[in-house]
């Protein structure tokens, strides 16, 4: 990884690391409640608190949950923007296939729902699994180049260049390249607004 690579993580962990603890102080959860609100361990609690890890996009998708609040928020810098404009190059790499393709979270909303808008690049092979998302939640995803195969639910669905696919992400669903081709496509998650909590399975009021 160069300079420049290494410099992104660490900005990342670094500002994960802030949000988190923030978040959780501002609720006054324990790292237990946390933990069992998102179903991450404390201990992977723990270590990204203290900006030891860099986590997973499903250990960060989790923890957003938990809180109610987008991906997008927990990689804010200190400072705070009222316009914000960024290259997609300067985006954070938050997925990285065996084989060289990548997902890159472009920006993100906090309100009134949460809103992401994401980069993925699948290289031929490759593919990426997700777990439900909270109740509620739809992707929208376009495909730029090659064709994807779109999982939800158990049934594939092949999704072109130039075709659209809507669903409901509150199920098992998951992307993977079709053929020999690499895939390029964008992709819109908006998730209502509110604390998801994976024991109950139950949304609860965002604090304002």
């Amino acid at each position: 990884m160069t300079d420049a690579g290494t410099g992104r993580v660490s900005a990342v962990t670094s500002a994960v690391a802030r949000q988190v603890h923030e978040l959780r102080a501002a609720r006054g959860w324990s790292f237990e409640e946390l933990a069992g609100r998102s179903g991450v361990s404390k201990g992977m609690l723990v270590q990204i608190e203290g900006a030891r890890t860099n986590p997973s996009i499903g250990t960060l998708c989790r923890v957003a949950d938990a809180f109610g609040v987008s991906i997008a928020r927990l990689l804010e810098p200190a400072e705070e923007r009222g316009v914000r404009i960024s290259a997609a190059a300067d985006a954070p790499v938050l997925w990285q296939g065996d084989r060289g393709g990548t997902a890159r979270l472009l920006n993100g909303l906090g309100e009134p729902d949460l809103v992401e808008l994401w980069e993925w690049r699948l290289q031929p092979g490759e593919g990426h699994r997700s777990p439900d998302h909270p109740r509620g939640t739809r992707e929208i995803l376009h495909v730029l180049a090659g064709t994807a195969t779109v999982t939800v639910d158990g049934v594939d669905h092949d999704v072109r260049a130039g075709e659209t696919i809507e669903f409901h992400a509150d199920r098992e669903h998951g992307y993977r390249t079709s053929g020999d081709e690499p895939v390029r496509l964008v992709m819109v998650v908006v998730t209502p607004s509110g604390e998801w909590d994976r024991r109950t399975r139950s949304r609860g009021p965002r604090p304002s």
